[in-house]
């Protein structure tokens, strides 16, 4: 099983995904989202999965920072910045093949190691 992780080094949650995938000696590809922001291809993904206002982290510092929490605006607009912001995003993003996480979703990742 290859796992792609999203997120960034001071994330708790990112961390928590990167050990557990570490822990059961899985390879795992991480994207540092300050290093290098995900595609918009990439994060289209998440959205038609979970939508776009699941993916935007509205408790964080970068959503208060840039006013955002009386923005009305539609997906495209959102999918742009989420890209140009990765500060924005709620991580880990997590990807296995088609099988997408948002969050630190330990019970799914376990499904996905009982199956390989």
């Amino acid at each position: 099983m290859d796992v792609q992780v999203f997120g960034t080094k001071k994330c708790s949650d990112t961390r928590k995904a990167l050990r557990f995938f570490k822990e059961r000696r899985m390879k795992i590809h991480f994207v540092d989202l300050k290093e290098k922001p995900a595609s918009k291809g990439e994060l289209r993904r998440f959205v038609q999965k979970f939508g776009v206002d699941a993916l935007v982290d509205r408790d964080g510092k970068r959503y208060r920072d840039m006013g955002l929490a009386s923005a009305h605006r539609g997906d495209a607009w959102w999918l742009e910045t989420l890209a140009e912001e990765p500060g924005l995003l709620r991580t880990p993003l997590v990807r296995n093949g088609k099988k997408l996480t948002l969050g630190a979703d330990e019970a799914t990742w376990k499904d996905w190691v009982a199956t390989n």
